[in-house]
């Protein structure tokens, strides 16, 4: 399948900035099952984007623009080809064991709730079953609400509500998984939707667990399937703060207003909304 996907981030300043430095995390790598056929960023300021690669292997974009200025963009735009891997994930950059993603943060911190969730939805030793079972279970007990919750919102708070975005289902499936001592690691990237509606208010967030003898295999809580070819795997951390598409800081200015564009489509398909 070929999926073009065009993601846009609108700044409006209360008052001009002097300067805006960002970091992006919105250029997808190739690996099996995922070819990035073309790719661009544009900033609506003059500057210069400098390519870089984090820890984690994330390919990063980063850039600072001088003030003033009312108002910024970030557009970036491409196309991707995928392949259904039945969610296994192999030929990605891997830099770190993956004991690595047993390490609690403060998003994905295992409260008391969480670790008997954990525990009662364990019913084999088997880990590919146990995952499974916590994504059935998690997709039933927690509602999925398009209505934003805030970036610090923690696993904890999410279950606690019994709703979230993707965001935060992720965090939950994490913190699950990591109670029963398996590996997991937080994805962010775009997602074509099988009803066909391409306008999106924001890019996807999903979950990878390890497997003994089988790798990494992604679990999309949000719609209670393991990843297919119409996911767009980007970037790759501990939690949401590690994978998010766009951080920074800005000098002077008062408050700011952010918006979000993305469109996720099949090429060859007429846009729905």
């Amino acid at each position: 399948m070929r999926i073009l996907i065009s993601h846009q981030t609108v700044y409006r300043y209360e008052r001009p900035p002097t300067g805006v430095i960002q970091t992006l995390r919105l250029t997808p790598r190739n690996h099996d099952g995922q070819y990035v056929v073309g790719w661009r960023i544009d900033v609506s300021e003059n500057c210069h984007l400098a390519p870089h690669e984090d820890a984690f292997g994330n390919i990063t974009h980063v850039f600072s623009a001088e003030g003033p200025f009312d108002e910024l963009r970030v557009l970036v735009e491409g196309e991707v080809e995928t392949q259904d891997t039945g969610g296994v994930v192999r030929g990605a950059v891997e830099r770190f064991p993956p004991s690595l993603f047993l390490r609690e943060t403060p998003l994905t911190e295992v409260s008391p709730a969480i670790a008997d969730f954990a525990r009662e939805t364990k019913t084999s030793d088997d880990v590919l079953s146990i995952l499974h079972a916590l994504l059935t279970r998690l997709h039933a007990d927690v509602a999925y609400d398009e209505s934003p919750t805030l970036v610090t919102t923690t696993a904890a708070e999410s279950f606690a509500l019994k709703r979230g975005v993707c965001q935060d289902l992720t965090h939950i499936f994490i913190a699950a998984s990591r109670s029963l001592g398996i590996p997991a690691r937080y994805i962010g990237g775009h997602f074509r939707r099988a009803d066909g509606v391409a306008n999106q208010e924001a890019g996807h967030a999903w979950a990878e667990a390890f497997v003994p003898d089988l790798g990494w295999v992604a679990f999309d809580p949000a719609n209670k399937i393991s990843a297919t070819d119409s996911h767009i795997r980007v970037a790759v951390g501990l939690d949401y703060l590690g994978a998010a598409p766009v951080r920074g800081t800005r000098y002077g200015g008062g408050s700011e207003a952010m918006e979000v564009a993305v469109t996720v489509n099949q090429s060859g398909q007429q846009t729905q909304s």
